[in-house]
């Protein structure tokens, strides 16, 4: 049995863990944005995570019809992106382009694969009402992650911290969050 608190902590990693990478290139593309801009990038950047959100939950209802220990399979998807980052660890970071809203929206769907990777399996796993604590927490902290990223576009030191650490931190993350996958998913 499921506790309210396992949900919360499962919601929280798995949020986290998949957009440690977009919070430093959103702030980033903050500092070069207009802050009268700021709103209606950040409404885009929120309505992304909440399509994505909408794509997980979806496929992984269609997932129904597949034992819940091959989903937990899917896991190779958060150690192939793993794989991937660590192998491109020093390769430059892209500028962060000045985009509008359109932009922000269209780039948050596609840089959201490593959200579905991990967000699929997670939904199917913990059941409806566990989806549906996991759907109210990445809301709470899709706010956090959109307030405190303006109030992080004011200190561009620590947006170049976190640009120049992600590349090795991210790995790690992706990782951890595959090896979350399989024990949710009771693979292993």
């Amino acid at each position: 049995m499921r506790s309210l608190v396992s949900d919360l902590v499962v919601a929280s990693l798995a949020y986290v863990g998949t957009m440690f990478d977009n919070y430093f290139a959103f702030a980033a593309q903050l500092v070069v944005t207009a802050r009268d801009r700021y709103r209606r990038v950040a409404w885009a950047q929120a309505t992304g995570v909440a399509t994505l959100v909408v794509i997980a939950w979806g496929v992984g209802a269609a997932f129904n019809a597949v034992p819940l220990r091959l989903i937990g399979l899917l896991a190779i998807a958060p150690w192939g992106l793993a794989w991937y980052a660590w192998r491109h660890r020093h390769a430059p970071a892209p500028d962060a382009p000045r985009r509008g809203a359109t932009t922000t929206f269209l780039a948050t769907l596609a840089l959201g694969g490593d959200n579905l990777a991990v967000w699929i399996p997670l939904l199917r796993a913990r059941g409806v009402a566990g989806a549906l604590v996991m759907v109210a927490t990445f809301a709470a902290l899709e706010v956090i992650f959109v307030v405190s990223s303006q109030y992080l576009a004011s200190r561009p030191r620590v947006v170049a911290w976190g640009t120049r650490h992600a590349p090795t931190l991210v790995p790690v993350v992706y990782a951890a969050l595959g090896v979350l996958v399989l024990f949710e998913c009771h693979t292993l």
